[in-house]
This record gives structure tokens, C-alpha cells and sequence, in this order.
């Protein structure tokens, strides 16, 4: 019997499909699917970057938002986390031409670093930052973008940045304040912006930045105490300066942005020696399949010191860890 070219067509397409398609699941039933699916198998982690490495807060390299995506696509990162105060615009337009310029390049906007804090006396303050993350969810909304990075805000009693750093990020409290009173600010706050989040697709990771947020134990006692699935950790590997792998442990099954920071040409406030290959073998044993974000906090120039990052990253991330 004689084929048609539409029947052989079909013919053609099943048989494909067939040979695509292990053996063992072509019978399958639903519940056989879902049990394959719960055997995990290594998957390497895609590296991708934020544009704060090529910034750093220096006056001499705050390159624009599209020209980070254009580096990033050169060196050979899978995805770009995006400073918010290193945006220009917050404009539709800007928004949208920076979604553009990430697809044409093949790379996927996989955060945004937000900065508010919620560690005030002030109602009006906190609602004020209340409001701005709620718009900073919108705009990561827009972009695509599916999880955005909240910080807890600290006391502010350290005016200096260097002074903070200096100390390891420990400040005193404000006079007849407890720290008891300042979660409760930020687990209110955060559980106010919740909503937002839930509607736009987009996962708050509070991360172990500095305040209240600087200890695992700090960031863990405010997702428990929201316990939401919208609320989760964005996990830095460079702003624990004690217990580190033990605190990396207690937030690693919560997380679902990795910040990995590199030192090359030795640390502008700091230097850390990371092990990598440790904190991979963390994260495997949760099984995190997310991104590894570079944070770049070197002295050297980021045109050699970025492609070392990149290396050193794939090389821990890339493989199994025993």
C-alpha cells in the first residue's frame, strides 16, 4: 500500500516521537511519570551574572545596564541579575528594551537586587519601602523577571558603609528598641507586600544581607514566621563571616538565588577564601537546580577578572559533588 505525503507525514511524526520517548515510559501511567520525576538526576547549574560586578560602586566603571547584558553575552554567561540602582529608567520602554536585549543575546533576566529597609520605628517609613517593593515586584513583573532580592534594612545607627564593614556588618540598636520589635516590622512588611508578589509570579529572596537579615538564624526566623511560598532566600556566599557552610546549611533548602561573590585582585571592603566545590555539594544535597549569580568584589579589572569568575563557577557548579 502506497503512503500519501500527508500520511506519511503523520507516520513519519509518530515514529519520532517514539524514538524520542524512553521505553520504559511509553506505558506509563501518571503515577509512573510522577515517580521518574521524583528520581533526581544531576543537572548543572547555570552561572549567570549581576550587573553590579561590573559596576562595584565605582565611579569609573558604572557601565549601562544594556552594555552588562551585551559583556555578559561575550564572556559566555547563561543569565544577567539586574542592580536596580544601576537602572537609568524605569520607564515601560526601558523596561521592555532591556527584555529585548537580553533575548537577542540569548540570556535570561533571572533577578533584580532591590534595596529597602523595614528596621524603623517610623510606620510612614515603613510604609514608604512597603510601597517601593511592592514596585519593584511590578517592574520585575514586566521584565520577566522571577525572583527579586529583599534585604530586612538594619537599625542605621552605623552612618559609614566602611565602618559597617569594618565591624563585619554589626550595629548596635537604636536606644529603647528590641530586636524582637524590629521583625516584627519586617515580617508585617514583607507579609504586606505578599499579594503583589503572589499575583505577579515573582519570589521575594530575602537574603543574608546585613541588620537583621545578617545571620541564617535571622533570615530563617522570617520565612518561618510568613512561611509562604512566595517569601523564600536569595543565599550570598560572601556576607556570612562565621559558620559559614553551617549557616549555608540552614538556608539551603529555602533558596532560589545563589549570589556567588569572587575576590580577584583582593576584596574592595574584604576578601573571603570561598570553597566552592563545599558549597555546591550543599546546594546538590537539596537538590537546587537555580541560578549561581557572580558578584564580582575584586580590585582587578573586570574584563579578565570576569571570565576567571565564570571559570572558577562552571568548574564547582558544573560537575557532582561527592
Amino acid at each position: 500500500m502506497c503512503l500519501n505525503r500527508r500520511d506519511l507525514m503523520k507516520t513519519s511524526a509518530a515514529t519520532m516521537a517514539a524514538c524520542a520517548i524512553p521505553t520504559g515510559l511509553l506505558n506509563a501511567s501518571p503515577a509512573g511519570l510522577a515517580s521518574v520525576a521524583e528520581v533526581p538526576d544531576f543537572v548543572p547549574n547555570r552561572i549567570g551574572i549581576s550587573t553590579y560586578s561590573f559596576w562595584r560602586f565605582r565611579d569609573d566603571s558604572k557601565l549601562t545596564i544594556p552594555r552588562c547584558i551585551d559583556l555578559a553575552a561575550e564572556m559566555g554567561f547563561d543569565g544577567v541579575e539586574l542592580l536596580r540602582i544601576q537602572m537609568e529608567d524605569d520607564s515601560d520602554g526601558y523596561l521592555q528594551q532591556i527584555k529585548r536585549r537580553a533575548f537577542v543575546n540569548g540570556l535570561d533576566l533571572i533577578g533584580m537586587s532591590t534595596h529597602q529597609g523595614f528596621v524603623s520605628p517610623d510606620a510612614a517609613v515603613r510604609q514608604e519601602n512597603v510601597d517601593k517593593t511592592i514596585g519593584f515586584i511590578e517592574m520585575a513583573y514586566k521584565l520577566g523577571i522571577p525572583t527579586i532580592r529583599v534585604n530586612t534594612g538594619r537599625w542605621g545607627t552605623t552612618k559609614s558603609f566602611d565602618k559597617l564593614m569594618a565591624d563585619k556588618g554589626i550595629e548596635k540598636r537604636l536606644d529603647g528598641y528590641t530586636d524582637d520589635q524590629g521583625f516584627q516590622w519586617v515580617i508585617d512588611c514583607l507579609s504586606e507586600c505578599l499579594p503583589t508578589a503572589e499575583k505577579c509570579g515573582v519570589i521575594l529572596g530575602l537574603e543574608n544581607h546585613w541588620g537583621l537579615g545578617r545571620t541564617a538564624e535571622g533570615v530563617m526566623r522570617i520565612i518561618n514566621a510568613i512561611d509562604s511560598p512566595w517569601l523564600q532566600a536569595t543565599l550570598d556566599t560572601g556576607n556570612f563571616f562565621e559558620r559559614r557552610h553551617e549557616q549555608f546549611k540552614m538556608m539551603a533548602a529555602h533558596t532560589v538565588l545563589v549570589q556567588a561573590k569572587t575576590y580577584f585582585g583582593g576584596g574592595t571592603w574584604y576578601t573571603i577564601d570561598i570553597d566552592y566545590d563545599a558549597i555546591a555539594k550543599i546546594l546538590q544535597s537539596v537538590n537546587y537546580r537555580g541560578y549561581i549569580s557572580l558578584e564580582f568584589e575584586g580590585k582587578d579589572d573586570y574584563r579578565t577578572a570576569l571570565p576567571q569568575s565564570l571559570e572558577l563557577l562552571r568548574s564547582a557548579f558544573g560537575k557532582r559533588q561527592s
